[in-house]
């Protein structure tokens, strides 16, 4: 059961990292489950600060991963249409076998949306799809960044206690 908790953890740490980058999975909410699942062991002691304060912080990014690239887009004059525009176009960047298609796919789909929304308006809607371009990156980063810092914590916490896993 023990090797299972571990296993599952690293495998949730895995999928949180990707899930900073892929908008359908909550990056670091499933990187704290991975923690969780690391504490619910018993090769390493609870410590319920670390467990509230690393939760406390997933939520808050999970609020902000969708308030950032609304706030971006807003801020340079976009609409829902950009926002939806940036994250169809993230899945298709993935899907598609273009370089770069994770940076590409979102300003494109972004200055599609924007232009659905106003099609006389060129100038309007590559602003507006910059925005929301930024504001993707800046949560994307921002997401990444705490998946890599509980994926350390993670790996900070089995090389601490390796002598009860082997």
């Amino acid at each position: 059961m023990e090797y299972f908790l571990l296993i599952t953890g690293f495998v949730f740490m895995i999928v949180g990292v990707l899930g900073s980058f892929l908008p359908v999975l909550p990056g670091p909410p499933i990187s704290w489950a991975g923690l969780l699942l690391l504490y619910l062991t018993k090769a390493v002691p609870d410590d319920y600060w670390v467990l509230g304060i690393t939760l406390a912080i997933a939520v808050i990014v999970a609020i902000l991963d969708y308030t950032i690239p609304a706030k971006g887009t807003k801020r340079f004059g976009g609409s829902s249409y950009g926002i939806w525009g940036t994250n169809i176009g993230l899945v298709v960047g993935l899907i598609a076998p273009i370089p770069l298609g994770v940076i590409i796919g979102p300003f494109v789909g972004a200055l599609v949306g924007e232009l659905i929304y106003d099609s006389q308006d060129h100038k309007r809607a590559v602003k507006a799809a910059t925005g929301s371009f930024v504001g993707f990156l800046a949560s994307t980063f921002m997401k990444f960044v705490v998946c890599v810092i509980y994926f350390g914590l993670f790996l900070m916490k089995v090389w601490e206690y390796r002598s009860s896993w082997f």
